[in-house]
Order: structure tokens, then C-alpha cells, then sequence
């Protein structure tokens, strides 16, 4: 499990990484607004961390969906034969 665990987050870590860097070329921290309205009153730091942590969680999602559809139907009913039917 862990070693699954660590196959779809340092990945995920890294094109995170790379994502930030792509989108920070073009935005500028200072110049973002709540949804039409009002200046987004952050630093820098704050915003370059929790856009950091949205692009790590939405890439590790993706990973952990794609690990799922991937996986044999043998694996996943593996412990019904010892445990179904009670």
C-alpha cells in the first residue's frame, strides 16, 4: 500500500511543480481577484503554496483514479473468496 501510495503522490509532487512554474510565468500572485469581485489580499508566498497544494491534490486524484481503473478484477476480488459469501 505504501509503496502504491508513493507511486501515484511523488509524481504528482513533481508535474505539480512543474504546473506551478507554467502558470506562475504567466499570473502575476498580486493581480488575482476573488471570482469578480474583490483583490485576493495574499502574499506571494501564500498563494504560489495553496495553488501548489490544489495542483498536487487535483494531479494525485488523477493518479489514484488511474491506479484503480488499472487494477486487475483479480486484485480487487482477491478477499472475497475468503470472506463471501457468509
Amino acid at each position: 500500500m505504501k509503496q502504491r501510495a508513493l507511486t501515484i503522490l511523488w509524481p504528482a509532487f513533481l508535474m505539480a511543480g512543474v504546473l506551478e512554474m507554467l502558470v506562475f510565468v504567466v499570473v502575476d500572485p498580486a493581480d488575482l481577484h476573488w471570482f469578480g469581485g474583490e483583490a485576493l489580499n495574499w502574499s506571494a508566498q501564500a498563494v504560489y503554496t495553496i495553488t501548489f497544494l490544489i495542483f498536487w491534490s487535483v494531479i494525485s486524484v488523477a493518479g489514484a483514479l488511474m491506479a484503480l481503473l488499472d487494477t486487475r478484477p483479480e486484485q480487487i476480488n482477491a478477499d472475497r473468496g475468503r470472506h463471501w459469501p457468509r
